[in-house]
């Protein structure tokens, strides 16, 4: 179900109110790739949208609450990738497939929205607790069907190591979001893109299975 858009002083936004408030929105996400996110104005964003800041204020009473709407329509698109990982068969060369598939979602999705996911995890470590729930919502969907499906495979005996599901979980979701959040560095130090999601396909398969990767 679409969710129902309003404007600033709480009236229901018509087509093409929704379609100004989208196009506002693409043009700041658009920026916020080749400009510090402070440094955006308001002004800017609307002269890019072909439009007014009038018509900006209409929908965004700031800068920031647009920027918090685009990272919540991130979230939400990054919360999907639950789905790769619950209807996947973990076990032999299926669950390290299925492994591989969850590290190259998850590294394409970061690479998509580098400069908003950028910036929500500096307001993140600035104290922003707005930002700081958007983060852990999105990464909490993909912790927790990981800590299900180890569950799953220790109550049905292929796991034998005794470990925390949900640490495990963490542990392994951490690790992909900061290397994924860095490609561009590893690269920078000749480790290529291909060895590096090799590597965390890798970890996450042995994390999830408790049993070497299959040759």
């Amino acid at each position: 179900m679409t969710a129902t858009v309003r404007t600033v002083d709480g009236r229901v936004a018509g087509r093409r109110g929704q379609v100004t408030r989208q196009k506002l929105l693409d043009c700041l996400k658009d920026m916020l790739g080749t400009s510090a996110y402070r440094d955006v104005k308001v002004i800017d964003v609307a002269r890019r949208a072909g439009t007014s800041p009038a018509t900006f204020y209409q929908y965004f009473p700031d800068i920031e609450t647009a920027v918090l709407g685009i990272a919540n329509d991130t979230a939400r698109e990054g919360a999907q990738l639950r789905s790769v990982v619950k209807d996947q068969a973990w076990a032999g060369r299926s669950g390290y497939q299925a492994a591989r598939q969850l590290v190259d979602r998850l590294f394409e999705f970061w690479r998509e929205n580098e400069a908003v996911l950028r910036v929500v995890d500096l307001a993140t470590c600035e104290g922003d607790q707005r930002f700081r729930r958007i983060r852990v919502r999105m990464l909490n969907s993909i912790t927790t069907a990981l800590a299900e499906t180890i569950t799953e495979l220790q109550q049905s005996g292929k796991y034998t190591d005794e470990v925390n599901p949900m640490a495990m979980s963490g542990a392994l979701v951490g690790m992909l979001a900061h290397n994924a959040a860095h490609q561009q560095g590893f690269e920078a130090w000749e480790i290529h893109s291909e060895d590096l999601r090799e590597s965390m396909t890798r970890l996450v398969f042995w994390g999830v299975t408790g049993k070497k990767p299959p040759k």
